[in-house]
């Protein structure tokens, strides 16, 4: 199961076989351990086999469930957009545009990531040498095509891709029935964007939250409510975004939250929680049960995110109005 930053989950699990059972984290590139479960050969008992496979229901939440329907189809009371904005300054000479993502999609005009729909960035041309006979034929060194002997030819690296780059041009294109930028696949597992990392600064780079309503950003918006409020709060994770990417949204002590939809579908499995994992592209309804007075924050659970402007605080006021 995936977990994202602040999330906590409750897992039902029946230890069938007696032994060592590993407790993983598992990316497409790495498993790190831990923890483990040593599960003995004696049976538990009473014994909870019989039971584990009966779907059971929680009376509270099925009250709940019938509580919150006509929530489905009001209006939002606000709507959130969550939104990247990147402009990394191009080098003098020649330049290409690359994904950070996918070094291997690299384009001689500025566009978006096929692949994850990331902005490229800019970056210095590469030269390689290639056989205007033979376009497959590409070197980094100076010399003689192996198929017709005709002198390379210098040319960029993005233009040397011929029909592979052509494959890459329209930047929405995918497979049928593939859930571009919805998959778990598109998960940043791995942080292996090393060179624009080291570049990213304050002023190339800004996450944010952003009223739709208003459009106020971050720290400018100003949300008020009141104890006892049930506040229907949309949030738009913009595909967009120079940056899509998945965000952890978290709401601290004002109270707790119910999903209601994703992308316009009822949320099947209804649990209170104070964090909801937003996939990229996607339109989430959430209902929040205003329970304590004070200023809170609101914010995406990545901290680089987070500290960048993907932020908000809001002043919930006592039912009595004092």
């Amino acid at each position: 199961m995936i977990v994202s930053p602040s999330e906590r989950a409750v897992v039902d699990v029946l230890f069938d076989t007696p032994g060592r059972a590993a407790l993983e984290h598992r990316t497409p590139e790495h498993t790190y351990g831990l923890g483990a479960v040593e599960v003995t050969e004696e049976p538990a008992e009473p014994g909870p086999a019989a039971v584990f496979k009966e779907l059971r229901t929680n009376p509270d939440m099925v009250a709940e469930r019938e509580r919150i329907a006509p929530y489905l189809d009001t209006a939002p009371d606000k709507t959130l957009a969550l939104v990247a904005e990147i402009d990394f300054e191009a080098p003098e000479g020649a330049i290409e545009y690359f994904c950070p993502m996918h070094p291997e999609v690299v384009s001689d005009e500025p566009g978006k990531c096929p692949k994850c729909a990331m902005k490229l960035m800019p970056r210095a041309a590469a030269i390689v040498y290639t056989c205007p006979m033979h376009p497959e034929v590409v070197s980094d060194e100076p010399g003689k095509c192996p198929k017709c002997a005709m002198k390379l030819m210098p040319a960029s690296r993005s233009a040397s891709m011929g029909a592979a780059h052509e494959e890459h041009a329209a930047p929405h294109a995918h497979a049928e029935g593939e859930e571009h930028g919805h998959a778990a696949g598109a998960i940043e597992w791995e942080d292996d964007m090393v060179d624009v990392n080291k570049g990213t600064t304050p002023a190339n780079t800004r996450w944010k939250l952003i009223d739709r309503e208003t459009g106020a950003e971050g720290h400018d918006i100003n949300w008020r409510f009141t104890v006892g409020d049930q506040v229907k709060i949309r949030l738009v994770n913009e595909m967009e975004s120079d940056h899509p990417m998945h965000h952890p949204f978290h709401i601290h002590g004002a109270g707790r939250f119910l999903v209601l939809t994703r992308d316009g579908v009822v949320e099947p499995n209804l649990v209170w929680t104070d964090t909801v994992l937003i996939t990229p592209g996607q339109v989430l309804d959430l209902l929040l049960d205003v329970t304590h007075p004070g200023i809170w924050m609101a914010h995406c659970h990545i901290a680089e995110h987070h500290e960048s402007g993907m932020m908000l605080n809001f002043e919930v006021a006592p039912r009595n109005g004092s």
